[in-house]
């Protein structure tokens, strides 16, 4: 089977052909991402491997099928960048819908801990023999009140890292955990509830029509003055306009971020040598009480060869069985559930 993949760094390599050479499959790699511009790089291959930042609209769906292509096999657990009702009849979607929850749930509360205990202008005052503490005044975790958006498998192990550190939860999710919500520390609440009461809120949710820009103008004028937001999840679930708005305010005390709504112009890329384009990201990154990271949080060993394993099963048993447990749309399904949340 002859693979192309699509925006390969170093670090996938040697877990996907580890796992290739194992089950016959021939990954071709290719540093671009996948475009409408690139998509004829995948002449000749039975499938292609894409991850969040790769295009799969209607135009390079339609150059896919006309070169044979039928399988569309994402390394990540996120389909916004697909078009997916349009790919429904016309090409598979395979998934990897849960590689490492602990990677980015422990990165998410990583950067917590950096910005609200100045861990990073610590470092770089010693760095200079600078030990003064003045301004590196930082708050408790312990009695602070989360607010969790998304309980899937990486809200779940955010919230227990949390409940670790003595903090209560408020959650919210369209579709409840069952016994999540223990009437005491974690309590399932609306989003009007969620903003006005917590302290801190982040974001493990995919992104829909439903969460797109959940939070904005209008939900930060609910919060709590100098909420802090944390965002390891998609970009699009924060208009970066509004929270720039809302920390030039102090409204927003703090910003985590290492997912950013126009990220695929920059982020994987080293453009240390160029000058920023992106106007709102610069501003952003200059702020003394934000930071960034490039969509990072899954980058870990355990979840790098979760991925690769996966997204190989997923070739695999499409293949031998005609059928796979992450396909996006299957059989049964209608056009109109791709994309929705109903067809897996």
């Amino acid at each position: 089977m002859k693979v192309a993949f699509y925006d390969t760094k170093p670090y996938d390599r040697e877990c996907f052909d580890k796992y290739g050479s194992l089950y016959d499959i021939e990954f071709k790699y290719y540093e671009t991402k996948l475009s409408e511009d690139t998509v004829r790089l995948a002449e000749g291959a039975d499938a292609i491997c894409v991850f969040v930042n790769d295009t799969v609209n209607s135009a390079v769906i339609d150059k896919l099928v006309a070169m044979g292509v039928r399988i569309v096999a994402l390394r990540c657990a996120g389909f916004n960048n697909v078009d997916m009702k349009y790919a429904f009849g016309k090409v598979h979607v395979l998934r990897v819908p849960a590689y490492s929850p602990y990677a980015v749930a422990e990165h998410t509360i990583a950067m917590l801990l950096t910005s609200i205990r100045r861990i990073h202008k610590a470092y770089i005052r010693t760095r200079d023999f600078n030990f003064s503490l003045v301004g590196m005044t930082g708050f408790d975790l312990h009695g602070k009140t989360v607010g969790v958006i998304g309980t899937g498998r990486i809200g779940r192990a955010f919230i227990n890292i949390c409940l670790g550190f003595g903090m209560k939860v408020l959650a919210y999710d369209k579709f409840r955990s069952e016994g999540l919500d223990n009437g005491d520390t974690v309590r399932y609440v609306e989003l009007d509830t969620l903003f006005r009461e917590s302290d801190i809120i982040s974001l493990h949710c995919p992104l829909t029509e439903d969460t797109y820009h959940i939070i904005s103008k209008e939900s930060l004028e609910r919060c709590r003055d100098g909420v802090v937001i944390l965002n390891t999840s998609r970009g699009a679930l924060v208009d970066a306009e509004a929270l720039l708005s809302g920390i030039k305010s102090r409204k927003v005390g703090a910003a985590c971020l290492d997912v950013y709504e126009e990220e695929g112009d920059f982020f994987f890329e080293d453009y240390s040598g160029h000058i920023m384009d992106d106007d709102v990201l610069a501003r952003l990154i200059s702020m003394p009480n934000v930071i960034v990271t490039g969509h990072q949080a899954f980058l870990t060993r355990e979840a790098l060869d979760n991925i690769a394993a996966t997204t190989v099963k997923n070739l695999t048993d499409f293949v031998a069985l005609g059928r796979c447990e992450n396909e996006l749309c299957f059989r049964g399904s209608t056009a109109e559930d791709c994309g929705s949340g109903r067809c897996f």
